[in-house]
């Protein structure tokens, strides 16, 4: 139970991080949270996919990787820049996730890695997934910051700002208000959420534009945020912060590629309407169609409509046939007509039947002899 104060708000708040307790397994504020946030992003990606143009089922696996890979990543990053030998002496405390120790950068590396090759083994577009994974992310960092007040950590400096905050944490630090960082980033992640979903409806010209777009945001945040930090991971090699230096990394990085991908037109979801339009692209689409691939998103005309075209074409060669057949029926009939009807035939009759007669004539008179 931690007593937080903010005392130039007059302000007062009694936080347990324990949320409930089951016999002896306790459930932590901080879990539920982290839950909530991942459950919260998977379901605007579940509620984007057809945006975006992306198969649920698969986005679902690439996801579930994807988390696994973030945890495991999460882990590593804290572990690896320690500064200490805790788990060089026992590495067994290194699967203890329970006692704290993620590192959020660790966490975005590790799931972009492992849901990028799930999502390439998927058959999905990568770069789309990345961009609307990274509106996902904002949202979990959104909520999950907000562990961190529960458990009074990841705090800064003192300050005399109205919403300096004071706890048991705190004062092991300083005995004056120090920043609330976690609010900071959570807010910070909150802004850029709306930012880049509107940017993403709106203006995204290229697959990939959003995750840029991420990657400088947070960036740019995290790189401020975390100099305010009294609790920051430093580098084994020169005094300066892990989550700093990967932060202007990031965001150097991602200017770069926006100016070198500034005239890219290459997108497969929602975005500018003009762009949109130069890929052929509806703004609504069905599931089945997203199942069926880029051929049916990006042409003009339904496969309906190609059916119907395809048994417009049968049904005119068949009148053709019959037509034909008519034709032939027709001039068969004239031609028997004009051989019954041709004089040369009735002369023939004629001179046949003058014949018969004159015989029987003949035959009568030598009867009569």
């Amino acid at each position: 139970m931690y007593h937080v104060q903010v005392p130039y708000l007059g302000m007062e708040f009694d936080v347990n991080r324990t949320a409930f307790t089951i016999g002896n397994f306790s459930i932590e504020w901080y879990g539920i949270l982290i839950a909530l946030g991942v459950l919260l992003a998977f379901l605007y990606a579940m509620k984007s996919c057809k945006k975006f143009r992306i198969d649920q089922d698969r986005l679902i696996d690439t996801v579930l990787v994807g988390l696994i890979g973030g945890i495991i990543g999460a882990r590593l990053y804290y572990v690896l820049f320690y500064p200490g030998d805790m788990y060089i002496n026992d590495p067994m405390k290194i699967f203890a996730i329970r006692d704290g120790g993620l590192g959020i950068y660790g966490g975005v590396i590790g799931g972009l890695l492992c849901g990028g090759l799930m999502a390439k083994f998927r058959k999905l577009k990568v770069f789309a997934v990345l961009d609307l994974a990274s509106l996902g992310f904002l949202i979990g960092q959104c909520i999950g910051r907000w562990g961190n007040y529960v458990n009074q950590e990841a705090f800064g400096s003192e300050t005399s700002l109205p919403w300096g905050m004071m706890s048991e944490n705190t004062q092991l630090v300083s005995q004056n208000p120090v920043h609330p960082c976690f609010l900071y980033e959570s807010l910070w992640c909150l802004v850029g959420f709306i930012l880049l979903h509107i940017f993403s409806r709106k203006f995204r010209r290229y697959d990939g534009q959003v995750f840029l777009g991420y990657i400088i945001w947070y960036g740019i945040g995290r790189f401020f945020i975390e100099g305010l930090r009294t609790d920051s991971l430093i580098t084994p090699f020169l005094d300066l912060r892990v989550s700093q230096l990967v932060a202007a990394a990031s965001v150097l990085a991602g200017v770069v590629l926006l100016v070198v991908f500034r005239k890219r037109t290459s997108l497969s979801g929602c975005g500018s309407a003009k762009v949109m339009e130069l890929n052929g692209i509806r703004d609504e689409i069905s599931q089945e169609e997203i199942l069926q691939g880029p051929s049916t998103i990006f042409e003009d005309m339904d496969v309906s409509e190609a059916l119907k075209e395809e048994a417009g074409e049968k049904t005119e060669e068949g009148n053709t046939s019959e037509i034909d057949e008519d034709a032939e029926k027709q001039q068969m009939t004239s031609s028997l007509s004009e051989e019954i009807s041709s004089p040369e035939i009735e002369e023939t009759d004629v001179d046949q039947q003058q014949d018969s007669e004159n015989a029987f004539e003949d035959t009568v008179k030598n009867g009569d002899e």
